[in-house]
């Protein structure tokens, strides 16, 4: 049990401390222009490498030929345009996902 709350209280400051690292080294002055840039383009960059690493290991001449995983991708796309809510699209691709793969293939 001890083991378990230090490591929980070594994971909480480690993570505080690289949420709060770059307060700390610029404090009040301005982010330099090459830290905007990689705010501004890094989300997208790991939202397609999350896509490409998803739809990796998908085998189309095999059975079920990457149907469940195109219907989810699929509804996520859809209910993300539809609703702009990211758990919502997430959330409900996964649960279809889950559902097709245990359930129907």
């Amino acid at each position: 049990m001890d083991k378990i709350i230090v490591t929980i209280l070594v994971m909480a400051i480690i993570t505080y401390l690289t949420r709060a690292l770059p307060f700390f080294i610029w404090g009040s002055k301005p982010c330099p222009a090459i830290i905007q840039y990689l705010g501004e383009t890094l989300p997208y960059a790991m939202m397609a490498l999350l896509v490409v690493y998803t739809f990796k290991s998908v085998s189309i001449t095999t059975s079920p030929f990457g149907i469940p995983e195109l219907i989810a991708g699929a509804l996520c796309v859809v209910l993300h345009l539809w609703k702009h809510n990211q758990l919502l699209s997430i959330g409900a691709s996964t649960i279809t996902y889950m559902f097709l793969i245990q359930v129907i293939f």
